[in-house]
């Protein structure tokens, strides 16, 4: 076991347990609050905490970790100022992060696992698996650091990146305890979308809680025997039981829920498709994001050809149904694109030599 797993990761810890740690160093609880600000403007080192004594900040060093990421790769989109890093963490895996700009404020797409064990078919991020899970902190930092980087304030939050959040779901409910604090940055929780492939037992946990976020669920197929086809999650849980975990949800919380829904070609862009989301989602205010699909080259899957005529059967039976806008397609913003760059360049690399 090497020190580094014996420490405490102090980013990840609220208000209230650093207090508890710091009474047991023998120090005022006041001192809490100096180093939760210290960590959440993106201190890299307890060295850099020039309020703090000199001892006490060699004891915190002695007693816990702290990590910030280093930016392997940036990428800003000529065409709409999205910027696009590969972030580099303390054990050398890679996470990426994007920035996007819209008229009512910036949003900051996070990953929450290195990789992903989900599978979907049109998702670069599935591709090698999942690494790992992310610490509270390393989501957080995600945050923390593309501010300071771009210098531009972010007021929104999707946890749309690489990883399934419900599948981590003990690190991202403390990443959003930590990012809602007042003495961190503050981000509301109606600032923040969460972003599942479809994992009920997690959707019964959030609307438990209650969370006021806006929940966004990967639908992409209405029918079981498509969904499978694309997202093998389907086979644990079927669509059937997830819509009813939707609405049961929407009964709990009031809140609405968005329906992710890219268009591929043949596959899910048929109007008994429409027809039948129009069905499922009757009575609860549901809302279809339509994203038009990335060709990921590792996939057959195509964009589809019909993407107007789906949403506008949605729209004539009753349903919202919008069309995602397009960022970042100079830079390789599609999650885990960037990520499988690098891999590919790796492996080459170690190839060539």
């Amino acid at each position: 076991m090497t020190r580094e797993t014996t420490l405490c990761d102090i980013k990840s810890m609220t208000v209230e347990e650093l207090a508890a740690a710091l009474r047991e160093m023998g120090e005022g609880a006041f001192r809490s609050r100096q180093i939760f600000a210290w960590l959440h403007r993106g201190a890299r080192s307890f060295e850099e905490m020039t309020d703090l004594s000199k001892d006490l900040r060699a004891r915190l060093g002695e007693r816990f970790t702290l990590y910030a990421p280093r930016p392997a790769r940036k990428q800003v989109s000529s065409a709409d100022g999205t910027t696009k890093y590969l972030w580099e963490l303390a054990d050398g895996n890679c996470i990426e992060t994007v920035l996007m700009r819209y008229r009512h404020g910036n949003t900051v797409c996070v990953s929450s696992q290195v990789g992903c064990r989900m599978g979907c078919a049109f998702c670069a991020s599935a591709i090698g698996g999942k690494v790992r899970d992310l610490r509270p902190s390393e989501i957080l930092d995600q945050v923390i650091f593309t501010q300071l980087d771009t210098g531009l304030p972010v007021g929104n939050i999707v946890l749309m990146g690489i990883g399934e959040p419900l599948d981590n779901l003990v690190s991202v409910l403390r990443f959003l305890e930590l990012v809602n604090c007042p003495q961190g940055l503050n981000i509301g929780m109606r600032h923040v979308s969460l972003s599942t492939c479809g994992l009920i037992p997690g959707i019964q946990r959030l609307g438990e809680l209650g969370l006021q976020l806006t929940l966004s669920v990967s639908l992409h197929a209405p029918d079981s025997e498509t969904r499978s086809k694309i997202m093998p999650v389907n086979r644990a849980y079927d669509v059937e039981d997830l819509f009813a975990a939707c609405h049961a949800y929407f009964k709990k919380t009031g809140r609405r829920i968005s329906f992710e829904y890219a268009m591929i070609d043949g596959v899910n862009d048929h109007d008994w498709q429409a027809d039948l989301i129009a069905k499922k989602l009757r009575g609860m205010p549901g809302h279809v994001n339509l994203i038009p699909l990335n060709d990921v080259h590792e996939s057959p899957l195509k964009p589809s050809r019909r993407l107007r005529q789906f949403q506008k059967r949605l729209e004539d039976r009753g349903v919202t149904a919008t069309v995602r806008r397009s960022l970042g397609g100079d830079i390789d913003a599609s999650c885990g694109q960037l990520r499988r760059k690098a891999m590919e360049e790796d492996t080459q690399g170690r190839q060539e030599t």
